[in-house]
């Protein structure tokens, strides 16, 4: 950068001399016709040479006393004429100016670099600060799931199971278990009853109908269990609405199903997202001389929310 810089100065320098009288030059004009102008010759003839026949010039035989001498003319060389007050304040100025270009260019390029440096910086931090926020919704991300999954687990999941009725035979019981780590308050349930072919058949969505709330809101503790639907071989007659249905059910032609579904709150998630809800299908197989409920149906009618 010092050479370029140097080099760039002297150029400026040397456009600024240029524009003016080299020094030693004259601007008098009549000096300069004196300069372009020949030598005056002597107004009489130069004298002949020696030696020749007209040597010696003679006036009626003898010699001529009015013959004039031989003059040179010589002019001087022109002296340089001084430079001008105005010729030397111009010089200067424009010396000055060119200094000054040369300090002006040398800012610039200082200013560029300058730029140049804090655009560099501008990108890094840049950068850094994308990566840091990038680093930061990772981290709040994993402490969501973190404190989401923390929820979850701790929340209370209601389970279902079908136990058979220890007092009456071929009757069995719905039973609600909560298998999570805090209570849970049972605040709607409902049942219905299907027949069709097979679980393919089932409409879905499933209809459960209207929700009924239970008379005293249910707690259940972790690990607690209630009855949630109670049925006997004797009901399996009564849901078949004809006696050709019920044959149909009982040589398997046709399957039962009942299904519901319960609504329960927890104490610890928040209040938009307290409410739960287990969905629960069975199927009832009306043996010859025994009854069954087993679990049964499509995920839909078995969800868990």
């Amino acid at each position: 950068m010092g050479f370029k810089g140097l080099a760039l100065f002297a150029v400026l320098l040397a456009i600024a001399q240029v524009s003016l009288p080299a020094s030693g030059r004259t601007t008098d004009p009549s000096a300069a016709d004196q300069q372009t102008q020949p030598p005056a010759a002597s107004s009489s003839p130069a004298p002949p040479a020696a030696g020749s026949p007209t040597a010696k010039a003679e006036c009626n035989g003898g010699p001529c006393e009015d013959q004039q001498p031989r003059m040179i003319v010589s002019v001087p060389p022109p002296t340089p004429t001084p430079w001008s007050w105005h010729d030397r304040v111009l010089w200067a100025a424009c010396v000055v100016l060119a200094a000054l270009g040369y300090a002006a260019i040398m800012l610039g390029f200082s200013a560029l670099k300058k730029i140049e440096r804090l655009a560099t910086i501008a990108e890094d931090t840049a950068a850094a600060a994308s990566v840091t926020a990038q680093a930061a919704f990772l981290s709040a991300q994993s402490i969501s799931l973190n404190t989401q999954a923390i929820v979850d687990a701790e929340r209370p999941w209601l389970m279902i199971t079908v136990e058979p009725s220890p007092r009456t035979e071929n009757s069995f019981t719905v039973m609600a278990t909560n298998r999570g780590r805090t209570p849970a308050t049972i605040i709607a349930t409902t049942e219905r009853i299907k027949i069709a072919i097979d679980e393919t058949h089932l409409p879905i969505p499933p209809d459960y109908g209207e929700l009924g709330a239970p008379r005293v809101p249910i707690i259940l503790l972790p690990g607690e269990s209630t009855a949630i639907k109670s049925f006997s071989r004797e009901e399996g007659k009564e849901i078949c609405e004809t006696e050709d249905r019920f044959k149909r059910v009982e040589n398997w032609e046709d399957k039962a199903f009942i299904y519901g579904k319960i609504v329960y709150t927890d104490l610890i998630a928040p209040r938009e997202k307290q409410v739960h809800e287990t969905a629960w299908c069975c199927w009832y197989i009306h043996g010859r001389q025994r009854s069954g409920l087993v679990l049964a149906g499509p995920p839909d009618y078995n969800m868990h929310t």
